[in-house]
């Protein structure tokens, strides 16, 4: 048996939390691999919202072990929050939560570091979460991090206040305040004391001997495939590896154990946060997309930004992820509008066509060259078969594959798990 892996084709967002726990019940295990709490995975069944930010998207499903990876950084404090806000389901998850002892630990100054770097770039933000993701990750390459395995090392409060020092020096040069600080290491010393009852373990052992028995694995990513931090826009990208290699690295599996790779994109494009966007609407038609898909980030409440569908982007994250099967998400969203964009090329500043995302992408202002097709300009309530869909959006289904060239699987029509129509 091999791991298959659910990742985002785009810049987040793109529906990954609806999918992981659609598809869970085919699984005996749901691993996280990368990223923190600045992902939001939204789920939405019986009426009710959830919105997980480092529990694996399966937790809500029974008999199915759910694991935070070694490619996680994990915040004690909103964990602690979040299994809080997770009892009156009555989940079992003394039972099937696991947590990577290398898994590394987000701490109170990681926090006050990213705001400090954030206000420093002034009008180049890159537009953090400020959830000390990025400074987290550059002292896990640096080899100075805590992981989780170290709270139960004797010696932990040493080994926490070395880093504090390191990180108080680099504060005080940007002068920033840490008055806030005691408050913070209250609250995580507190629910540092809460991560020792959990299941913690040597994950890459526990996934390895799994996939050797033969077991269902579904590696769930974080963010999206165009905030790798080296295929993504680069500066304007994620501090992990985004995409199937990292669920190699964040969970301690060979290639050669990859199975499936699951692409998950929306049927127009959003981004939350600084970066090029080469489809971005500004005028009304960005506006009634952002409004109609509810589009403000689950993490930050921020209003995402929002345009027609990229080709060449979904190629690119395609090409370098090795998707096998596409899941198009929110096509319920595009309702609304009588006709609908799809970028195919894009033009550089010298009127040269381009087709491919380029280093220079970042730096060049494109401009999209955009096909447009006849939208279906209906509802999709109560639709349940592929066969009910009107025959506009099957012709817009059947274009983007021909273009992409992978099968589209599955085409999603609302937030709920019964909105999710098999093709």
């Amino acid at each position: 048996m091999k791991m298959d892996v659910l990742l985002g084709l785009q810049w987040g967002d793109e529906g990954k939390g609806k999918i992981v726990d659609f598809l869970a019940p085919q699984y005996d295990v749901v691993a996280r691999f990368q990223g923190g709490p600045n992902a939001g995975h939204t789920l939405e069944f019986d009426g009710i919202k959830h919105v997980l930010h480092q529990i694996p998207s399966g937790v809500f499903r029974e008999n199915i072990q759910n694991i935070i990876g070694n490619g996680v950084v994990l915040d004690p404090v909103i964990l602690k929050k979040e299994i809080d806000g997770l009892k009156k389901f009555q989940l079992a998850l003394d039972k099937n939560l696991f947590v990577s002892k290398k898994a590394t630990i987000i701490i109170p100054t990681h926090k006050l570091l990213d705001a400090a770097y954030e206000k420093s770039k002034g009008d180049k933000k890159i537009g953090s979460t400020l959830k000390g993701i990025g400074p987290t990750y550059q002292d896990k390459i640096g080899r100075l991090a805590l992981r989780v395995g170290d709270i139960l090392s004797a010696d932990f409060r040493e080994k926490y206040d070395n880093l504090v020092s390191k990180h108080k020096s680099i504060l005080d040069y940007y002068q920033y305040d840490l008055s806030e600080l005691l408050e913070l290491e209250k609250v995580f010393f507190d629910c540092v004391e809460f991560l020792k009852s959990l299941n913690l373990i040597d994950s890459e052992y526990t996934i390895n001997e799994a996939i050797g028995k033969e077991k269902s694995i579904l590696a769930e990513g974080a963010q999206g495939s165009l905030l790798d931090i080296d295929f993504g826009s680069y500066p304007y990208v994620t501090s992990s590896s985004t995409m199937t290699a990292g669920a190699c690295t964040g969970l301690g599996v060979a290639p050669s154990k990859i199975g499936e790779v699951f692409g998950i994109f929306k049927a127009y494009c959003t981004r939350v946060g600084s970066g090029p966007f080469p489809t971005e609407l500004f005028d009304g038609d960005g506006e009634r997309m952002r409004k109609e898909g509810n589009e403000f980030g689950s993490t930050t409440g921020r209003p995402r930004r929002c345009g027609w569908i990229d080709l060449p982007a979904l190629k690119y994250s395609i090409m370098i992820n090795g998707v096998t099967q596409l899941y198009m998400m929110k096509a319920d969203v595009l309702n609304i509008f009588e006709k609908i964009k799809i970028c195919t090329h894009y033009e550089l500043p010298d009127g040269s066509t381009l087709n491919h995302l380029a280093f220079e992408i970042t730096d060049l202002e494109v401009k999209p060259i955009y096909k447009e097709v006849d939208g279906w300009h209906c509802s999709l309530a109560g639709v349940e078969k592929y066969d009910q869909f009107p025959q506009a959006l099957k012709d817009y289904v059947a274009l983007l594959e021909e273009a992409l060239n992978v099968p589209i699987k599955i085409v999603s029509v609302g937030p709920d798990r019964k909105q999710t129509i098999l093709k």
